[in-house]
């Protein structure tokens, strides 16, 4: 089977935009297609990924919408929702359209609007994706994470201060990142001296409410020849589940779904853990982020809150974590935040990306859904 390949990437600026979902993607979508300098009537395949158009601004139907707009009628459309973990969800049906024989161009742009309600409307759009055992009783993704990160900081000695320092990192890292919605650093002290949310999580550990987009043009590697020499392989990807209510799972510390999806992308890719270069994780809270680095095998159970605070996860430690800001400082528009990951990613593969730039050639992506409710895990690799 010929390999798939990444042969254009974009984002949009993250942050308090203007205009309309449609907007958005069409930006991404059009700024896409310019990279890869491929014209609109190739693209056989357009995914849309996103989670909740409908509740935020009353529009369905974005992906025929979009093909509309970039140029592409009669190609296949299909919006791929999967919660939060949308993008991931994209760039696998991407890669599956690809891989099959399907498509021999498919682009995918994942975005989201979400600044125009007000918090309050926000948070009940997302917590709308709880089992409604749960959703019932007023349970929000916040309380899951401090009921968290007080259950893992008490069952492994882990001080609080582990925790700001994966925000204060991030942070750094989003300062260097251009199409970041926060470029601006925060001391640990800050962190820790901001309000309660969600005890002991406070406002410094929770990613934003953002709008954004990002887009990935993916063909066969014998085609991204025709194209450029300057492309991102898909080496791995796999997606999992595990109990959608989470009081029932053994231990609320650990997500089977990251591990199983990191297992079946890393067999696929014929990689482990070591061999990854820098990975972009799925930090809605910070405490995500320590718990992805050990179910994701990067670290022994109980131990993934020494990476940040030892300097593991920095840009110029051992395994550069977040490189983009991560959805803490970048923003987490839902839909886009899966396909931003890997935008990140490619930038970094290909030697692109800046100030933020590492020594790269493997590359994981992580995007969950929910509280680990559904996961996604892609591997890039350098051509």
């Amino acid at each position: 089977m010929d390999r798939v390949a990444v042969i254009g990437a974009s984002m949009t600026q993250f942050g308090e935009r203007e205009g309309w979902l449609r907007n958005l993607l069409t930006e991404a979508g059009d700024a896409c297609l310019r990279d890869a300098n491929a014209p609109s009537d190739a693209v056989e395949h357009l995914y849309v990924s996103n989670m909740a158009s409908g509740e935020f601004e009353g529009q369905t139907g974005v992906s025929n919408m979009l093909a509309h707009d970039l140029g592409m009628v009669g190609a296949y459309t299909q919006r791929v929702d999967q919660t939060s973990a949308s993008g991931g969800a994209g760039i696998y049906a991407a890669w599956q359209s690809v891989a099959s024989g399907a498509s021999d161009m498919t682009l995918l742009v994942g975005g989201e609007k979400m600044t125009h309600r007000s918090t309050g409307e926000a948070t009940d759009v997302i917590a709308s994706l709880t089992h409604p055992v749960e959703y019932k009783h007023g349970v929000t993704l916040p309380s899951f994470a401090g009921l968290t990160a007080r259950r893992y900081l008490d069952e492994y000695d882990a001080p609080r201060e582990s925790l700001a320092a994966v925000a204060a990192k991030n942070h750094r890292n989003g300062v260097d990142n251009p199409h970041a919605q926060f470029r601006k650093e925060v001391s640990e002290a800050e962190i820790l001296d901001s309000p309660i949310v969600a005890d002991p999580l406070r406002l410094y550990d929770f990613c934003p409410i953002t709008d954004g987009s990002a887009a990935l043009l993916l063909c066969p590697e014998s085609v991204a020849r025709e194209y450029t020499d300057d492309y991102t392989v898909v080496s791995g990807v796999a997606g999992a589940s595990d109990t959608h209510v989470v009081h029932e799972r053994d231990d609320p510390t650990t997500m089977k779904g990251v591990a199983d999806s990191a297992d079946a992308a890393f067999e696929m890719a014929g990689r482990t853990p070591d061999d990854v270069d820098v990975a972009e994780l799925h930090d809605m809270f910070t405490i995500l982020e320590v718990l992805q680095l050990e179910d994701l095998g990067f670290a022994e159970k109980g131990a993934g809150w020494r990476l940040a605070r030892d300097g593991v996860t920095e840009r110029d430690g051992r395994l550069p974590v977040n490189t983009s800001g991560g959805l803490k400082s970048k923003g987490h528009p839902l839909g886009a935040s899966g396909v931003a990951q890997a935008y990140e990613l490619h930038q970094q593969l290909l030697g692109d990306a800046g100030d933020r730039q590492v020594d790269a050639d493997v590359g994981l992506a992580c995007n969950v859904g929910g509280f680990g409710n559904c996961v996604t895990t892609t591997i890039l690799e350098t051509a």
